[in-house]
């Protein structure tokens, strides 16, 4: 098989509406590789999804009937700790095992310097003073009950995914690339930071310089290899890259991505850019991973710099990651070919298989869908208890949570109701750190904007 070309995987598909009608929602059926996607988890239920929506009488979140809310933090409230208040736009998160049946949750924070409440800046846990990003850390009760909040990481800038370890931290990126200087910073940002969940003084505010400086997005670790993979939310030309980071101590634990590594871009023979690839099962055998000549990226972004006559494979607004099974996950959110990529598409995932070195493209969503159908512009993903993913959507009109079954139908599972707009020009706040509580009894989701943070229960095993 050349590995130029794409082996021959089923036929194209198209989204298909089945229905949508307010509260209801949309029904979305995919055809092709989609069965490959859901390796090694639970069987799927027998019908897509839990039901329609019902409307909520509060006006903040919209479930099936039978599923129930909790509002754990929101954004101005002041924080337990006494540190100050709850910080803006709430992106990236992770749950962790706590103590008698709790939870501990680790929670981004995507400021910029325009940010209207920053992280508060704590002795220890500050990396750059004038940074208004971070996270912070919220301790639950066997009931959901917020026992504990703080900061965990405060100084850093536009904190917006990152992923967990398997020895249980998690690592926030920041997605910029601001120099010292720059908007006031006074220091370089674009770096990863590891963070305990349980103490947050353990890890600091340390750089994880050699993992590299651009515009993080999420990460997803092999927990059999310690390898680290890195996407990058680069949605003007030159896109982003898919990156991996080979640590010196690829045992992991605490402190062990401080030793260094190596960082290295994907390259996809005879694909420049991903959003070419319109075939939804299509895959691409020989994948080859280059050494990033400047990881700091002193002078010149990584995704501008020279990796040789046959260049290095972009994507427009690669986001979530995560490792399922014996393989990375990726997500590309859109391309348009107005923008500059190669051709348009509503949002990607692909699979990589680092013992095949195989890249498949699972599903696309293609350009002639509504936008304002649950389904487009996919960003952060999870796996779901019933065996298939939970899909965080980031487009235009209603904004929601959706699953997606593994025989690929699209169901909305929950709906944003928040109006951060005007009645004549409504409009919704993303939803971001959708992730399950490690006994996958409760979705844990952040609205950005207004930030605020859910817990929510129900019959997720039915």
């Amino acid at each position: 098989m050349s590995e130029t070309q794409p082996s021959s995987g089923t036929s194209a598909t198209r989204r298909q509406v089945l229905a949508r009608t307010g509260a209801l929602g949309a029904g979305i059926a995919f055809t092709g590789a989609i069965s490959e996607l859901f390796a090694g988890t639970a069987a799927a239920h027998g019908k897509a999804g839990y039901g329609p929506l019902v409307p909520d009488p509060d006006g903040l979140l919209d479930l099936p009937k039978g599923f129930r809310y909790k509002v754990l933090s929101r954004e101005g409230d002041a924080l337990l700790s006494g540190e100050g208040k709850v910080p803006s736009n709430h992106d990236g998160m992770a749950a962790f095992k706590g103590r008698h049946g709790g939870t501990h949750l680790v929670r981004n924070h995507e400021n910029r310097v325009t940010a209207k409440i920053a992280v508060p800046t704590v002795a220890g846990l500050t990396y750059d003073p004038m940074g208004k990003g971070g996270c912070t850390a919220l301790t639950l009760d066997s009931r959901n009950n917020v026992t504990g909040e703080r900061v965990a990481i405060a100084g850093t800038a536009v904190n917006c995914a990152g992923g967990p370890t398997p020895w249980g931290t998690w690592l926030t990126c920041e997605e910029t690339e601001d120099k010292a200087g720059t908007n006031g910073y006074t220091k370089d940002h674009g770096f990863i930071f590891e963070v305990d969940p349980v103490d947050p003084r353990r890890s600091g505010a340390v750089p994880l310089t050699a993992m590299g400086r651009f515009q993080h997005e999420a990460i997803a670790v092999d927990p059999r290899r310690g390898v680290v993979y890195e996407t990058e939310d680069a949605f003007q030309k030159p896109f982003g890259l898919f990156y991996r980071f080979l640590p010196e101590k690829p045992e992991g634990g605490l402190g062990s991505l401080r030793a260094g590594g190596r960082l290295q871009a994907m390259r996809v023979p005879g694909v420049p850019d991903l959003s070419s690839v319109q075939e939804t099962g299509a895959s691409f055998d020989g994948i080859e991973w280059v050494d990033v000549p400047d990881p700091l990226a002193a002078q010149t972004p990584i995704r501008l710099q020279d990796f040789g006559p046959k260049g290095i494979t972009h994507a427009q607004k690669l986001e979530g990651c995560y490792w399922g099974g014996r393989s990375v996950y990726f997500v590309s959110s859109f391309a348009k070919s107005a923008e500059g990529s190669a051709a348009d598409h509503y949002g990607q995932i692909w699979r990589y298989d680092p013992s095949s070195r195989r890249l498949t493209l699972v599903i696309v969503f293609g350009p002639d869908s509504d936008l304002q159908l649950p389904g487009e512009e996919p960003d952060n993903i999870c796996l779901a208890p019933s065996g298939g993913l939970m899909v965080a959507e980031d487009g235009e009109g209603a904004q929601h949570v959706y699953g997606l079954t593994r025989r690929g139908e699209v169901y909305p599972m929950a709906r944003g109701r928040q109006n951060i707009g005007t009645p004549e020009k409504p409009e919704w706040g993303e939803f971001a750190g959708v992730t399950f509580s490690p006994d996958e009894d409760t979705m844990f989701v952040n609205c950005y904007t207004p930030g605020t943070t859910f817990a929510v229960t129900g019959p997720w095993h039915r």
